[in-house]
């Protein structure tokens, strides 16, 4: 008899993100499958079982949950943020997919979550205020002149773009193409807002216009969000910027 796959995202970090219906999840599983710095954000029970594996693993590790989960166990697999967002739900998803017939017949259950960028846009004021789009700047599952041409259509259509997975130790130089192909686009005001670990107590919420951002401010652990040009930068004295993109388009007389 086939048990219970629940994929549940973390949040961005602080245990106050978290959704009621993923702490649900958490406390009906008896086998965790994650990244371990995922997994050590659960406060998990002596008979929970934890089974944790590199960030890249991410095929492997939701093959491994299905295996379990088709034997009759309640299994949870931890993302960070929300997991339908660059995250596990997709892995599992593609080994259904690809993988034995068994594994269809198992219960699946994703439970939403909050993603970095809302994270990130709640602490800014609402930068995603109106259309807005997500992109990846990791080249490790598609090329990198689809992520270019990607940036180079949704900035000519106006859109605010969120960048996760923005640099890391391998592709160290990613974020700074961006920005170069980006500024012949954008205009040079257009706010860029770099969010670190929003919400944890190692936040570190940085604004700056594109013609002088540095991609060196950012590291895995930041989402960073680019303006789109209705986006504004409202200075508060005393207090940090607003950055919001306005519910209308500039010429719009509703």
């Amino acid at each position: 008899m086939s048990g219970i796959l629940y994929i549940v995202g973390t949040g961005p970090g602080s245990p106050e993100q978290m959704t009621p219906e993923a702490v649900q999840a958490v406390e009906a599983a008896s086998e965790f499958f994650g990244y371990g710095p995922y997994l050590d954000r659960l406060a998990l029970r002596a008979d929970q079982r934890r089974i944790a594996s590199d960030n890249r693993e991410e095929l492997d590790r939701a093959q491994a949950a299905l295996t379990r989960a088709a034997t009759g166990e309640k299994v949870c697999v931890v993302s960070g943020g929300d997991p339908g967002v660059f995250a596990m739900a997709a892995a599992v998803c593609e080994a259904i997919d690809k993988g034995p017939e068994a594994w269809r017949e198992i219960e699946i259950v994703v439970t939403p979550g909050v993603t970095a960028m809302l994270a990130v846009a709640a602490r800014s004021g609402a930068p995603l205020g109106h259309d807005f789009c997500a992109i990846s700047l990791s080249d490790n599952l598609k090329p990198w002149d689809i992520i270019t041409r990607r940036l180079r259509l949704v900035a000519e259509a106006g859109l605010v773009i969120a960048l996760y997975n923005p640099i890391s130790k391998a592709r160290p130089w990613q974020l700074g193409e961006a920005f170069s192909l980006l500024r012949d686009i954008l205009p040079a005001t257009t706010p860029v807002i770099f969010g670190r670990a929003a919400g944890r107590p190692d936040e570190n919420i940085r604004v700056m216009p594109l013609e002088t951002a540095d991609a060196a401010v950012a590291d895995m652990a930041t989402c960073v969000i680019i303006g789109s040009p209705e986006t504004r930068v409202i200075a508060r004295p005393g207090r940090a910027d607003l950055v919001y993109t306005p519910r209308f388009i500039a010429g719009d007389k509703r």
